[in-house]
């Protein structure tokens, strides 16, 4: 199969290329600007397994369809994105720019050139506040802040398109937290000034930071502090895969990824000086401007309806390689 992946050079997009590579069965094909992701991750690649590297934006929509029609994909896994809650309710527009809009550059592309799969990085955030313990993907969408709000108009876009296009297909997949590194060591989390708790926890621990803040102790949580479902990288990655595999022979369709296991700020804190021995320093810090109290996922759909097994669902083992692979940055 020939594959297409925007973000590669990314956190998660570059353990997604790490999962097919390793598969031995693919042409993949890298698309990444390196404004957000690591010419390191792609050297790491490169160890793995061949691949086509393109640095270029998906703004530069000449380009990409140059690349479209030369390559002939039979599908897309979609992750170039800014993904930082904070900084999209204070620069919405950065966010539907490149979030929607560049997204959007990309479908056309794909109706254009008759690519039929499309696999789709989208967010939890799209839930924003919801009611449930658990969320599962019927539950009503209402984002409380622009990164929530950008996914979601893409996947409307997605929706609307297969349903004018019978010849495509999309898989949609909702992130909930995502965390840790690749058990080889190979890859990690290289985003710049990454406001990811694990990874701030795990820089702190090892002195790359002075200390680390709690945002927020009075949400209507068992501690007061936020409570997510955090889910290692490679479990996350491997979800891409068996979502491309069930697009094979099963039409479009929406995934929560989670465990469905939620863990408070403070208890990830705990855990991490725990796992470290470090008792680094933490204090407490205003809320920040499009954080919910909490999300859950209910993942029931995925694991009934695809071969997605996860193996590192244990909080301790998530911090554990992130503090490795920091170690090693």
């Amino acid at each position: 199969m020939k594959i297409l992946i925007t973000g590669g050079a990314g956190y998660i997009g570059s353990h997604v290329a790490k999962a097919l590579l390793e598969e031995n069965k693919h042409e993949l094909t890298i698309i990444d600007n390196l404004c957000k992701g690591s010419q390191k991750a792609i050297e790491a690649l490169r160890s793995v397994g061949e691949f086509e590297f393109i640095e270029t934006s998906l703004e530069d929509v000449a380009r990409l369809d140059e690349i479209f029609k030369t390559h002939k994909f039979d599908a897309i896994i979609h992750f170039a994105a800014f993904i930082e809650v904070f900084e999209s309710t204070q620069k919405p527009l950065k966010y539907y720019l490149n979030n929607t809009s560049n997204a959007i550059n990309l479908i056309t592309l794909c109706n254009k050139y008759g690519v039929k799969n499309f696999v789709f990085s989208s967010t939890a955030a799209t839930y924003g506040e919801p009611d449930e313990a658990q969320v599962s993907e019927s539950t009503s969408q209402n984002p409380i802040n622009a990164y929530g709000r950008s996914k979601l108009m893409t996947e409307w876009v997605l929706k609307d398109t297969a349903a004018a296009n019978r010849n495509f297909k999309y898989a949609i997949l909702r992130y909930f937290n995502v965390a840790g590194a690749s058990l080889d060591g190979l890859l990690g989390q290289n985003y710049p000034n990454a406001t990811h708790l694990i990874k701030v926890a795990t820089q702190t621990i090892l002195g790359k930071r002075d200390k680390m803040s709690i945002f927020g102790d009075d949400y209507d949580t068992k501690d007061g502090t936020c409570i997510r479902d955090y889910i290692h990288i490679e479990d996350l990655a491997n979800a891409h895969l068996s979502a491309l595999r069930y697009l094979k022979d099963n039409d479009s369709n929406i995934f929560n990824v989670g465990y469905g296991t939620g863990y408070s700020v403070k208890e990830v804190i705990e855990a991490a000086k725990e796992v470290s021995g470090v008792d680094f320093k933490v204090e407490m810090a205003p809320r920040r401007d499009g954080d919910p109290a909490c999300l859950i996922a209910n993942s029931d759909r995925l694991r009934s309806l695809t071969d997605w097994k996860p193996v590192n669902d244990d909080l301790k083992v998530i911090i554990k390689s992130a503090l490795e692979w920091e170690n090693k940055a």
